[in-house]
């Protein structure tokens, strides 16, 4: 079974059309809003490693600062070729602290 580690608190979390990074011992997780929904992700593009937590969110998607791949916050999936993802992790809130299983 996959493991609950936290990653911040909810005060750190970014605000709604913002994207923030996040270390969790050697994984890079980027951390999105989008209408009113939380998104956590692995941080490194799958294009050429760009960090997606630096990039832009727009319409329910985040926008990789490096080359503009672009990926839905929902499914990871990119928007030119579906067959391209990001991974995804499941995020929880409790109390004040933020988790994610890995």
């Amino acid at each position: 079974m996959a493991e609950l580690v936290r990653i911040c608190s909810k005060a750190e979390l970014p605000w709604e059309g913002e994207a923030k990074e996040f270390e969790v011992g050697d994984r890079q997780i980027c951390v999105a809003m989008a209408n009113g929904k939380l998104s956590a992700m692995n941080n490194l593009c799958p294009h050429r490693g760009g960090p997606l937590g630096q990039g832009l969110v727009e319409q329910g998607k985040i926008v990789c600062p490096w080359h503009a791949w672009t990926f839905d916050l929902q499914t990871g999936a990119a928007v030119h070729n579906p067959d391209v993802k990001v991974t995804l992790y499941e995020l929880k809130v409790e109390g004040e602290d933020v988790l994610v299983q890995l």
